[in-house]
């Protein structure tokens, strides 16, 4: 039996080449929505597919319920498997409609989130405080990431691609690491139409005026990772990921399930067998 013990790289790494670019990444980001995972859970998640998640993020207000006991241990191991980890934006929307704004950003820096979300998805929060509110976290010394869009669906299509192009540029400019394109859990706003179809001519115009880097795409449905990693390849940066896929996320970014997989592989010649054992690739 092969002993596997000490093995810190994935196996076959050549076929995982796009995925072993070190932390942290600025392309090819996965954010992951924690929905309010145990300890235990998340801590086979970091075990198992660690080094395939850039962030986490503690959905919606749900950190605000979080047993503070609890809620520290997350968030600590979270940072030390380095993986940053920050609130859901909707919790800093409603801080500020309830003028707790202080309040808020001292709970973030007290339990030691990473990184910010600054959205105005729920609430129609002013142009020029959402951008005040990008760089005050961003003063605080925290990562921000601005999110573009509106969850109700008629809300969200209202906006132009000017619109939002004009957004994306004004966040980018007062400090956001990176903007979220809205597309929410069911993955059916923004980019997508209401059954979760990519709209392909709003998301070409909005990489050609943006920029691929830039942008985060909330994609929980597999079609639509498929699709923009087929599009644009495997330096596609999503959001909203459930946990329990990741791992297919990366799969599906290196080439290793039949969706990516690119054109068929070349028959193998009868005459010459591929004789390598399994102790061989585990050797790698």
């Amino acid at each position: 039996m092969s002993n596997l013990s000490g093995i810190s790289q994935p196996l076959l790494p050549e076929l995982a080449a796009p995925l072993l670019s070190p932390r942290p990444r600025q392309t090819g980001i996965t954010s992951v929505l924690d929905k309010g995972l145990g300890f235990q859970v998340l801590q086979d998640l970091v075990d198992l597919a660690g080094p395939f998640v850039d962030l986490v993020k503690l959905g919606w207000g749900t950190s605000a319920l979080y047993p503070p006991h609890v809620l520290a241990k997350k968030i600590a191991l979270l940072r030390g498997a380095d993986v940053a980890v920050c609130p859901g934006g909707t919790l800093l929307e409603i801080a500020w409609a309830r003028a707790r704004t202080d309040a808020f950003f001292g709970f973030a820096r007290d339990v030691g989130f990473t990184d910010i979300e600054v959205s105005d998805g729920t609430y129609c929060i002013p142009t020029r405080t959402k951008l005040e509110l990008i760089e005050r976290a961003a003063r605080l010394g925290f990562r921000v990431v601005s999110e573009v869009g509106k969850k109700a669906s008629e809300d969200d299509a209202r906006l132009t691609l000017a619109a939002r192009v004009t957004m994306v540029r004004q966040e980018i400019d007062a400090g956001a690491w990176k903007v979220i394109i809205e597309g929410r859990e069911s993955g059916t706003v923004g980019i997508y139409d209401g059954r979760g179809a990519v709209q392909a001519n709003l998301v070409d115009a909005l990489i050609a005026r943006i920029g691929l880097t830039s942008l985060v795409f909330e994609a929980p449905q597999r079609s639509q990772q498929v699709w923009l990693l087929r599009r644009f390849g495997p330096d596609v940066s999503f959001g909203n990921v459930p946990p329990d896929e990741v791992l297919s996320l990366a799969t599906l970014r290196c080439g290793l399930r039949s969706d990516t997989a690119g054109p068929a592989l070349p028959e193998v010649s009868s005459a010459s067998p591929d004789t390598s054992s399994a102790g061989a690739f585990l050797s790698v």
